[in-house]
């Protein structure tokens, strides 16, 4: 009985580990691409023809990024 309860436990703790490092990871990710959106945000463009162009690189790069994670699934 003490081996199960000692399962348990480390499957909890590797439980909440796992947990943390996909928190730590999403994170990450959604800081990275803030600081894509504030350099957008930041742009002194031209016209809107121009911030438009620039909105839609990085609606492609987000994009591709999908693509190569679904990839991987």
């Amino acid at each position: 009985m003490g081996i199960k309860n000692s399962e348990a436990a480390f499957l909890r703790e590797y439980q909440k580990k796992v947990e943390s490092k996909m928190k730590e990871k999403e994170i990450s990710v959604i800081q990275y691409w803030k600081d894509r959106l504030g350099n957008l945000i930041s742009m002194k463009p031209d016209g809107i023809a121009s911030l438009q162009l620039e909105m839609k690189k990085l609606s492609d790069m987000m994009e591709n990024r999908i693509k190569t994670l679904k990839k991987d699934l």
